[in-house]
């Protein structure tokens, strides 16, 4: 199973990977904070998540990395 881990010391919330992700399972997580003040991103459902790293392609800070 495809799933999506997201280095939260170098995410800046920018939603870029939430625009590009097909099945539309990722968002900000309202609740968490990283050091920098930034609302990180998290996978919603690791259920529906396909790999296919377009996420991870669109991260400007390469903070995602994508396990198949």
């Amino acid at each position: 199973m495809a799933r999506i881990t997201v280095d939260e010391m170098y995410c800046k919330g920018c939603e870029l990977c939430v625009a590009a992700c097909p099945k539309h399972i990722i968002a900000l997580s309202p609740e968490r904070m990283n050091e920098k003040g930034y609302h990180p991103a998290e996978l919603l459902n690791p259920d529906e998540c396909t790999g296919c790293g377009s996420c991870a392609m669109m991260c400007p800070d390469v903070a995602i990395t994508v396990e198949r």
